[in-house]
């Protein structure tokens, strides 16, 4: 056959237009059977609240007693706080506040974390689960029969310190057993469970922790610490204290109670 130029490159555009439209269809993958990927939820929270002002007044004058023989302007400082150094206020924002008192020096901290997922297959709130997990592992709270805090099904419904903690072994009341370095314990009412241990009724996962420590000749410091975390969003609240008197040795159950009662108004106001 004589070959015809004009032919020849008919069909080649002929040809050409026929392999684009497959690739222009928007429907052209989509064969039967064919596996749907779906990206993971976002969480709850897309932001965070302002951190030096979630703690109400009335609450800091309870949690900071020292401030209340101040000068009024002194005491405005006192509970102004003292805002944390972030880059990322949509992800992590945090307060401090300080008082004096001639008995004893009480610190306050409060931590909000934003979690957010980057990977679609996996949601805000898986991600701030394996984040709360890691914190929750660090704080190696007590264990029962090899049975891990996080295994244990949930007890009491109630999170105050003298309800029985799903983080208590055996489901049983003890003393507390935060000890100085001398091996000492401090004493507690037998009947409460003042031992580091999962909350029940706070956030969607919670946990608290209480360490007494001391430094050469100084005052015993305890730190009570209610870590929770609510969707995407985790909350630490640390709250210390530390007698002027060497001898001295902070309530445990005072500190906990104070620690846990702020951290449910905290959750109360990221549900709102």
């Amino acid at each position: 056959m004589a070959y015809v130029p004009g032919v020849a490159l008919l069909v080649a555009l002929v040809a050409g237009c026929s392999a684009g439209s497959d690739a222009d269809d928007p429907d052209a993958d989509s064969k039967p059977g064919s596996p749907t990927v779906t990206a993971a939820p976002p969480g709850k929270y897309r932001t965070l609240p302002e951190s030096c002002r979630a703690v109400p007044r009335s609450t800091l004058k309870d949690l900071l007693p020292g401030a209340a023989d101040l000068s009024e302007e002194q005491q405005e400082k006192v509970y102004e706080g003292t805002a944390t150094v972030t880059y990322d206020t949509d992800r992590k924002v945090g307060c401090r506040w300080k008082s004096d008192a001639p008995d004893a020096s009480r610190n306050l901290s409060i931590d909000f974390e934003r979690v957010v997922s980057y990977d679609p297959a996996v949601s805000d709130d898986d991600r701030a689960r394996e984040v709360y997990a890691k914190k929750q592992d660090a704080a190696a709270l007590p264990t029962s029969n090899g049975v891990t805090p996080s295994e244990t099904p949930s007890g009491s419904a109630s999170g105050s310190p003298s309800s029985t903690a799903s983080g208590s072994p055996g489901g049983t009341s003890s003393a507390s057993p935060s000890a100085d370095p001398s091996g000492s314990t401090t004493g507690t009412d037998p009947d409460e469970d003042l031992r580091p241990r999962l909350l029940d009724e706070l956030g969607d996962a919670a946990f608290l922790d209480d360490v007494l420590t001391r430094a050469g000749s100084t005052a015993q410091h305890r730190t009570v610490s209610v870590v929770f975390r609510t969707s995407n969003v985790i909350v630490t609240v640390h709250y210390a204290e530390q007698p002027t008197d060497v001898t001295g040795v902070p309530d445990s159950r005072e500190l906990q109670e104070k620690a846990q009662a702020l951290a449910r108004k905290l959750d109360e106001t990221l549900s709102d």
